[in-house]
């Protein structure tokens, strides 16, 4: 079944994230985007790259299956980029912040840079 694509807006961002809605989120990607995560395990130097719609589906649908809670708390547009931070939890209580940076392509995500921490 194919999801509707749907422009992206900050809105649009926060629904699709704290109502745990992979399939949405990956619909707002170019086919050719990229998706570079900075963290402990993935340092500035080598970040991971998440290329290509289809891995970043993948991407998504791991996150959105794990039982915690996000919430988007700010989002900031300014033409062609979209900014967001998250805060997550896990039942155990265990938090994650996530900083997010997209670049837009007509309307679309073809870029997106994310920082993220987590309790250890």
């Amino acid at each position: 079944m194919l999801t509707k694509t749907q422009l992206v807006d900050g809105a649009a961002i926060k629904k699709a994230i704290e109502g745990r809605d992979g399939k949405l989120l990956a619909s707002f990607y170019t086919d050719d985007a990229l998706v570079r995560v900075i963290d402990r395990n993935n340092p500035p130097s080598k970040p991971r790259e998440i290329r290509g719609r289809a891995a970043i589906t993948t991407f998504w649908d791991d996150i959105c299956s794990r039982a915690m809670t996000h919430k988007v708390d700010t989002t900031i547009a300014d033409g062609d980029n979209l900014a967001f931070t998250q805060a997550c939890a896990y039942p155990d209580g265990t938090k994650v912040f996530c900083a997010a940076m997209l670049e837009l392509k007509a309307g679309r995500i073809a870029r997106q840079t994310v920082v993220q921490a987590w309790d250890e």
